[in-house]
């Protein structure tokens, strides 16, 4: 008896040591065979079965993988999704519920945007498998969805930035980054997977306000949101009968306290005056409407939008606070809808000014640049587009229009040849005909104004002064063929001398020279230039603000 129990004990030690074996020699093959595994994941082209492991343990890991779906979702990358399990021997990615929810709360985000609709079907569909405790199936679906969401937010930052701004995004994206992948697995292994997740959300203090307003709203989803009937503009004084509703409005959107709003109701019934006033214009200045307390029809529509409307345009904010800069320590930045431009010099906001954009019609771009230079009394070198637009269906009129605006015609791009204009044919002022480029002398006609900051980039775009500054009285200011002005062009002009190593004494010589003078910023002090489109987001006091979209990107 004795024998047989040690001979049982000796089959059983060979067998762990064989096991043991097999093992090692398994997790040593797929150690070695990790670069080229990441390699072929970013291929989709190469056959990831060809890859130097056991058919079987591929096989089996294909199996395990379509196990856990259970045509629960069509998976995006099933291919990917085998190796990364093979490399970590089927571990459990989403073991910690604080990384499942910071995931989740990611996707909720995205869903309410409406900017991808796989990532929303994926988002409803997760909640519901974690009813199901599922731990294999939900692990599966996750990394699944993990890897669409990546391959979003990469590809937000070339073509796909357009799908936060009106394009549609495609069914179907190319997989992750051999980067990205590898980032995520490195991460996984080193215990810091929950760190990972959350640096895929922008990482702007913006983004965690935006996202606290956004719950404030979405729970008011429970809550009747009132309709308002107006018939024309309310001024101040005059008597409404739709009050309650109104006070409940501004109520739940901030610009009234409750126990403001019950004893205005008690003192004043329907009239429309005091503190009611007084909280609409908080209401006007959050959404950048003239500050009068006059119930217009911008206003009207501004208080018809309910929360789920508003919910929709946050989450799209912060989507698109993915694209601009993490913290900026010097530079401009140019918020197309608010009409303002902000200016920080080495962490320290120097000054802001109001600016005119482009028209619906001739938009400004969004794009990224540095000044490189101020240009002092610069020449207008017209574009053609402006040319043919604007200005030769005037010359048409009247050829004295040139001559009165300080217009010189130039034979070419190429050249500097100036074309005496009663010279040129009559005929040739049409549009399609005019052979020779237009050039305006520098002075106070000049559509330039006094001042120009050369922006590098492909489409002629630059911020510069103005010679009709009355434009900038105008509330809505979407005006310009495309470039920005500058209201307070000097300002900025000697900020960014001072900032580059001239004195103020050298700045005023250059300024009152007539002189055209073009100063190139040193090399290491040239600014960078953001110009972006955020309808909504929270301000330093913690206020809401939202815009009108007016480009309809929205």
């Amino acid at each position: 008896m004795t024998f047989i129990k040690n001979a049982f004990f000796i089959v059983i030690l060979v067998f762990i040591s064989f096991y043991l074996q097999v093992q090692y020699a398994y997790s040593q093959q797929l150690g070695d065979n990790r670069e080229q595994t990441l390699l072929n994941i970013n291929n989709p082209s190469s056959s990831l079965v060809t890859i130097n492991k056991p058919t079987n343990m591929l096989n089996g890991a294909q199996r395990w993988v379509a196990d856990a779906n259970a045509n629960k979702a069509r998976l995006k990358y099933p291919s990917i999704l085998v190796e990364l399990y093979l490399s970590t021997g089927f571990r459990q990615f989403w073991e910690s519920q604080q990384v499942i929810n910071d995931f989740i709360d990611q996707l909720r985000i995205l869903s309410l945007s409406e900017t991808n609709k796989e990532l929303t079907a994926r988002y409803h569909l997760l909640i519901q498998l974690q009813q199901q405790r599922n731990w294999q199936q939900y692990d599966v679906i996750a990394t699944d969805t993990l890897l669409i969401y990546i391959s979003f937010i990469e590809q937000l930052h070339g073509k796909g930035k357009l799908w936060l701004f009106g394009e549609t995004a495609p069914s179907t994206l190319a997989p992750p980054s051999r980067v990205a992948i590898e980032n995520m697995l490195d991460n996984y292994e080193n215990h810091r997977f929950n760190q990972f997740i959350v640096r895929l959300k922008p990482q702007l203090s913006e983004y965690n306000q935006l996202v606290a307003s956004i719950n404030k709203l979405d729970s008011q989803h429970a809550f009747r949101w009132p309709v308002l009937r107006f018939n024309g503009k309310v001024d101040p004084g005059k008597n409404i009968t739709f009050i309650p509703s109104l006070l409940i409005i501004l109520e739940r959107l901030g610009d009234i306290s409750p126990r403001e709003a019950k004893r205005y109701q008690q003192q004043h019934k329907s009239l429309y005056t005091g503190t009611l006033v007084l909280a609409i214009k908080r209401f006007q200045a959050r959404h950048g409407l003239k500050r009068d307390g006059v119930i217009g029809s911008q206003t009207q529509q501004w208080l018809a939008l309910n929360p789920t409307q508003r919910v929709r345009l946050l989450a799209l904010n912060a989507q698109r606070l993915r694209l601009w800069s993490t913290s900026l320590y010097t530079g401009i930045v140019v918020n197309i809808p608010s009409y303002y431009m902000k200016l920080w010099l080495n962490g320290r906001w120097v000054m802001s000014s109001k600016v005119i954009v482009g028209k619906p019609s001739r938009q400004t771009p969004i794009f990224n640049s540095v000044v490189n230079s101020v240009v002092f009394n610069p020449y207008w070198n017209v574009p053609n587009s402006i040319m043919k637009k604007d200005i030769l269906p005037k010359v048409k009129r009247s050829r004295s229009y040139l001559r009165r605006h300080n217009y010189e015609v130039i034979r070419s791009w190429s050249s500097t040849e100036k074309i005496n204009i009663n010279s040129i044919p009559y005929d040739l002022f049409s549009p399609n005909k005019f052979p020779y480029r237009l050039r305006q002398k520098p002075g106070k006609k000049n559509a330039l104004g006094l001042y120009k900051f050369n922006i590098p980039n492909n489409q002629a775009i630059y911020l510069h002064d103005t010679s009709y500054p009355v434009l900038f009285n105008k509330h809505d200011r979407a005006l310009s063929s495309g470039c920005v002005r500058v209201l307070e062009s000097k300002s900025l002009a000697l900020a960014l001398l001072q900032y580059s190593g001239k004195n103020e004494s050298q700045f005023n010589t250059f300024s009152r020279s007539k002189k055209t003078r073009t100063i190139s910023l040193k090399k290491g002090k040239k600014v960078p230039v953001e110009i972006i489109y955020q309808t909504a987001w929270v301000n330093d006091e913690g206020a809401v603000n939202y815009r009108f979209d007016i480009y309809e990107y929205d």
